[in-house]
């Protein structure tokens, strides 16, 4: 259809010699490249590291006592660090009298944010060891703040293991610091989230070694690495020897072996461990019987669980919101979930009052569950106790309702809590209207629009072009239309993914004039068409079978700077395939794989089944042979599209090897598959092998059509 091109006649004049030598897509107007803006690295010192030798030549290093009334007097002042001249410095045998330097020269300064900055971004994880250690000196609030000892931990993990060796321990005493009690700690717990257990245990046997005595904190953090790296064993072992090193355990001592005895299922012996802890004096606080909570769910104690809160009650420890949660997730895992549901309920029932967090927890646990109904009925019993579930727990949960209850069930719950005052996400009145204008309720979609519009949540370029999506895909294209026109008279400028959204839509309700109309608008706008343009323009010429005009557009996209995509070439060759032009779809084929984009599982299919169909089998094995080279797995069609040929040609022990392969490479037939080879085999008068393949599909589970089975 040529006639296209007469899009250039309906542009602007100010448009209109642009147009002259456009197809679908006029070419891109040449531009004048832009200048590169120049990139300059942010707080770079002002001297070298040479430079600053030379510096310490000559003038006397300050001392680390004078250091912090520094922080104090220069810190506003302090440019932003440079993390790479920082890592420089950091390798050099000389680190910390080039970081002291740094530090008066007010090129480095020390807030908590620049520390966790340098910590994270060291290549090398022994410079973020030198780091802390210096830093912890200079300040010893950096040592005591948990964030900056988290970092350093997750550093050391994530790069390590970091092992503790003697030359790395003899150059820290050199340079006149020392390991200290924290920096083990913040080891030794890397050491047991990597599963060194028995390094854990040699390092704190040869602690004497570098200067220091076995404590409590140290000890806690030797058998919370234990814990953590599976070695209860040995954890226990380490906890007896606590009293011959005088050290007494105490809270967090316990805490960690009632973990470690609940996370292995051994529920009785944390009893006894609180028992103990109690004989001593150590009053179990809310931790302990949250740890005590999950495990009784994990060794499927559920009653035993629940009593626990009560034993918190008469204690008068107050449970937490993890405590709650622990009891809700560990009574779903540990009892079917409509048992689960029933039991959670009546512990409801019960209690008068409870934190948000338990109605959050097994709502959000009812949803996983798809449990539609039970959700609705929970929600209407809490609703009575005015809970008003936040933004994200309502989103999940009118998803889990609109999939399924009715509609008009959903509606009215969703009605009742905007009554009580609850704010409706953007999302959420979304999703429910995309369901009611697909399901015909119009009115109903309609009504929600405008209360969504009223709320002010459709105020922006983005949300507007997330409500004409929605409309389109809805198949309410007048109503797209009509919220793309309302949009530019509120004075929200459309922008290009606005475009895409609405030429992708009318193009597949097929109303190409509007689309020309939409180029034209793109274009006036001052946009330049993307891949995304151009796929959507390209896909909508297919589906109206204007393949010619599809090629044609295809061939303007380097001109205006956009490379072509494996969905742009798949749409073409899957075009040509149903138009039966093989040879330009194999030449499509062999022009992504030169392009370097490596054809997926629908590139093949469409060429398997195209040769398949004119007879050509063995041009479609080699494509399969390709296609299982490059790690692609067949699916269905691949299969199905191989069997009938097969048949028809004779060879039907290729087809059978071909139906009884899907089993053995994870796809099983669907119905049609089955029938379809059935039909051949009766055809051919195959009787016996049909009543196999009968037999196979009743182990599979798949229902045929009894007129097929003989």
């Amino acid at each position: 259809m040529r006639g296209l091109s007469t899009l250039a006649s309906r542009a602007s004049p100010s448009t209109r010699d642009q147009t002259r030598k456009i197809y679908w897509i006029r070419p891109a107007p040449s531009r004048s490249p832009q200048p590169e803006s120049e990139t300059k690295l942010i707080g770079q010192p002002t001297e070298g590291a040479s430079q600053l030798n030379s510096q310490l030549d000559n003038h006397k290093v300050p001392s680390i006592s004078n250091t912090p009334s520094f922080l104090h007097q220069r810190q506003s002042n302090a440019k932003p660090i440079d993390l790479n001249y920082i890592s420089q410095v950091l390798s050099r045998k000389d680190w910390h009298l080039l970081l002291n330097h740094e530090l008066n020269a007010g090129r480095v300064a020390l807030t908590h944010q620049s520390v966790v900055c340098i910590l994270q971004n060291q290549d090398n994880p022994l410079s973020s060891i030198r780091f802390y250690i210096w830093v912890s000196k200079i300040d010893p609030l950096f040592e005591k703040n948990q964030r900056v000892g988290g970092v350093l931990g997750s550093v050391l993990v994530r790069k390590g293991p970091v092992l503790l060796t003697a030359e790395f321990v003899e150059a820290i005493k050199e340079s006149g610091y020392r390991v200290s009690e924290g920096l083990l700690c913040i080891l030794i717990g890397t050491w047991g989230k990597l599963g060194l257990a028995k390094y854990c245990v040699e390092v704190f046997g040869q602690i004497s070694y570098l200067g220091m005595s076995p404590s409590t904190r140290s000890y806690n953090a030797l058998l919370d690495a234990l814990v953590k790296s599976n070695s209860l064993d040995l954890a226990y072992l380490k906890f007896q020897q606590m009293p011959s090193d005088f050290c007494k355990p105490d809270r967090f001592t316990y805490n960690i072996l009632v973990h470690g005895v609940c996370k292995v299922g051994v529920v009785d012996e944390a009893l006894r461990l609180v028992k103990q802890m109690e004989s001593l004096g150590i009053l179990p606080n809310v931790f302990t019987y949250t740890i005590l909570v999950d495990g009784f769910c994990n060794g499927n104690r559920v009653d035993d669980a629940i009593k626990i809160l009560e034993t918190m009650r008469s204690r008068k420890v107050k449970p937490s919101e993890a405590t709650y949660r622990s009891l809700v997730n560990g009574v779903f895992r540990a009892l079917e979930s409509k048992k689960a549901f029933q039991l959670l309920s009546n512990f409801v029932d019960r209690e008068p009052v409870l934190p948000n967090a338990v109605y959050d927890a097994i709502l959000c646990s009812l949803t996983q569950n798809s449990q539609a109904r039970e959700a609705a009925h929970f929600l209407r019993k809490v609703r009575g106790r005015g809970y008003l579930p936040d933004k994200s727990i309502f989103d999940v949960l009118m998803t889990c309702l609109m999939k399924g209850l009715p509609t008009s069930e959903t509606c009215e719950l969703l009605d009742s809590f905007v009554r009580q005052g609850l704010n409706i996400g953007f999302n959420t009145y979304l999703s429910l209207i995309e369901t009611l204008f697909r399901g015909g309720n119009i009115s109903e979609g309609r009504k929600y629009l405008a209360e969504m519009v009223l709320a002010g949540l459709v105020s922006n370029v983005f949300s507007y072009n997330m409500v004409i999506d929605c409309l389109f895909k809805s198949k309410v294209t007048d109503m797209a239309a009509r919220i793309f026109s309302e949009m530019q008279q509120r004075g929200v400028t459309p922008n290009l993914t606005t475009f895409n959204t609405l030429i992708n839509g009318y193009f597949k309700d097929g109303e190409i004039g509007r689309v020309k109309e939409l180029l034209v608008m793109l274009l006036q706008h001052g946009f330049k068409p993307d891949i995304f343009t151009f796929t959507s323009v390209i896909d909508g010429l297919c589906r109206s079978n204007k393949v010619d005009d599809a090629f044609q557009c295809f061939a303007e996209m380097e001109e205006w700077g956009a490379i072509p995509n494996k969905v742009t070439y798949n749409i073409l060759i899957r075009s040509s395939c149903v138009v039966g032009d093989v040879a330009r779809s194999m030449a499509l084929f062999r022009k992504m794989q030169a392009k370097g984009i490596i054809p997926d599982i629908y590139s093949f299919n469409a060429l398997i089944q195209s040769f398949c169909k004119i007879n050509k089998i063995e041009k479609a094995q080699n494509l399969l042979a390709s296609m299982l080279a490059l790690g692609l797995t067949p699916d269905m069609i691949t299969y199905s599209s191989f069997i009938k040929p097969l048949c028809d040609s004779g060879r039907f022990s290729e087809a059978r090897t071909m139906f009884f392969s899907m089993e053995v490479n994870g796809c099983l037939p669907d119905a049609y598959t089955c029938k379809l080879y059935m039909d051949c085999l009766v055809k051919s008068g195959n009787f016996r092998e049909v009543q196999d393949v009968v037999k196979k599909c009743k182990e599979w589970g798949l229902i045929l059509d009894k007129a097929v089975i003989v």
